[in-house]
């Protein structure tokens, strides 16, 4: 096996361990489109588990991402990037020590987008970390999940275009993105409440939330109808689905899909 295809083989298993929803449908992506979203997937992640990391104090947090954002702004330093989280190497997981490596498995043609989507990530994230993620409005909200979930709507449209040309309209693909983290955000409402965070603006109820999160579901919806690529069109359907089906489980008061309900909604968007 050469080096690069170990090391993609790698990212693919990193990527099992760190999200089921998003594995499977980039596993069915074709090897172009594999290593790029995947890739994509991987670095944004390695972020997102520093912003999210409960042993690290807040100033740390913003300390590392602003840096990690620098490095994402030139040619990729990877040895800096090792000095930088040398200090917190036994806190922080696989998936966020190795970002050079998921930059690696990035194609050319791709890589740059998915540094400059990840390096303005991981800006927005260390500003939400200052801000103690107080968020009181909806203009809030809206800034906060553009951060964390829109740009990667957006980093995902860049992709398709510079795969075979399919556009897709941005401001669609925020709100697909919005979507996504709204499900989150109601599926872990107690789990966030327990570590003293609450993403829902003032004033708000959950069912607020709910329509937050339906609006920008539909966005989603609208965001689809451009595509044509199969593969493309597959990929984008399977996570909108799970969320679709992950608010129903919550509207009825369930936290979560089981297993077999998971697997029997990707079966039926396959069928299609």
């Amino acid at each position: 096996m050469t080096n690069d295809a170990k090391l993609l083989k790698e990212a693919m298993h990193i990527l099992k361990l760190t999200s089921r929803t998003f594995y499977i449908p980039i596993k069915l992506l074709n090897p172009t489109l594999r290593r790029a979203v995947g890739s994509a997937y991987l670095c944004m992640r390695a972020i997102d588990e520093i912003e999210d990391h409960e042993q690290i104090d807040a100033q740390t947090k913003q300390f590392l991402l602003v840096e990690t954002s620098r490095l994402l702004d030139n040619e990729f330093d990877e040895e800096a990037y090792r000095v930088l989280l040398r200090p917190y190497a036994e806190l922080l997981p696989e998936v966020t020590l190795r970002l050079g490596d998921w930059l690696l498995v990035c194609p050319d043609d791709v890589i740059e987008k998915v540094k400059d989507s990840t390096r303005i990530m991981a800006e927005g994230m260390a500003k939400w970390v200052e801000k103690d993620f107080e968020i009181n409005t909806l203009e809030d909200l809206d800034d906060y999940t553009f951060y964390v979930a829109g740009l990667v709507g957006v980093m995902l449209s860049d992709i398709w275009e510079a795969y075979d040309g399919t556009k897709t309209d941005r401001d669609l693909a925020i709100g697909y993105g919005r979507g996504l983290q709204a499900v989150n955000m109601l599926r872990n409402q107690d789990e966030d409440a327990d570590r003293g965070v609450r993403f829902i603006p003032d004033g708000w109820t959950r069912d607020d939330m709910f329509t937050y999160a339906e609006t920008n579901l539909a966005k989603a919806d609208e965001y689809i109808e451009s595509i044509t690529t199969k593969n493309i069109l597959l990929f984008c359907k399977i996570p909108l689905a799970l969320a679709k089906s992950t608010l129903a489980a919550l509207h009825s008061g369930r936290e979560k899909m089981n297993r077999k309900e998971v697997e029997s909604t990707v079966a039926a968007i396959l069928e299609e």
